[in-house]
């Protein structure tokens, strides 16, 4: 079913069971250098193409996103790495194995070829598998990397539904994947990797402990 607001397009989507036809016309909206709101996990987020400068551009003029803040993305099979990142080191794939899909995002050092503004100059990037059905589901339909950052004003708090959404976001969007009430709360852990030893970025929905747990312990 699709409805108008603001001659804004909505798509609502069943969160467990995604209907090919409308993820596809959402993934051909990135495709084109859109910019759409959809669910992530515990909130919405804005999704764009990784790869595409101008639309990840248009996600930080959205958010009103200072330009020295990366933006994460999201993948749909760990082959979609070798177009990310450098090289993927032991403790990924041990974090990787125990928690993709799911609440962890893993910083890498980044491909040169990536767009400077996606990684802030920083030269890394941070990569999560969703365990969202329509996230990945979206993912798989874009065939490559999209920005998953939550779908807010810089310094105020994301939405868990779309009724939520501030119209400054919503205002300046292609499309909104609308799945009804996600759960809120913290989002994914983030884990750095680029160094010898792996470090805590922020503390999320898989504790430091599990973490280190899964990187440490004896296979």
């Amino acid at each position: 079913m699709i409805k108008k607001q603001r001659s804004l397009k909505i798509l609502r989507v069943d969160p467990l069971h995604p209907t090919h036809d409308l993820i596809n016309e959402a993934a051909l909206i990135i495709k084109n250098g859109g910019v759409i709101a959809f669910p992530t996990q515990h909130l919405y987020g804005l999704g764009a193409d990784a790869f595409n400068a101008d639309a990840v551009n248009r996600v930080f003029e959205i958010k009103r996103r200072p330009d020295d803040k990366p933006l994460l993305v999201l993948i749909d099979k760990h082959y979609d790495l070798t177009r990310l990142v450098q090289n993927v080191p032991y403790a990924a794939t041990r974090i990787m194995e125990l928690f993709w899909p799911g609440a962890v995002t893993i910083v890498f050092k980044a491909k040169h070829i990536l767009p400077i503004n996606l990684t802030a100059g920083t030269e890394r990037i941070g990569v999560r598998m969703p365990e969202h059905p329509v996230a990945l589901a979206l993912t798989t339909a874009v065939q490559g990397p999209i920005t998953a950052t939550s779908a807010n004003i810089t310094g105020n708090s994301g939405c868990s539904l779309v009724s939520d959404m501030d119209p400054l976001i919503t205002d300046k969007l292609d499309l909104i994947i609308d799945v009804g009430a996600l759960k809120g709360g913290i989002g994914s852990t983030v884990v750095d990797v680029t160094a010898d030893f792996p470090k805590i970025l922020r503390q999320g929905a898989v504790s430091e402990k599990d973490i280190f747990t899964a990187v440490f312990q004896k296979r």
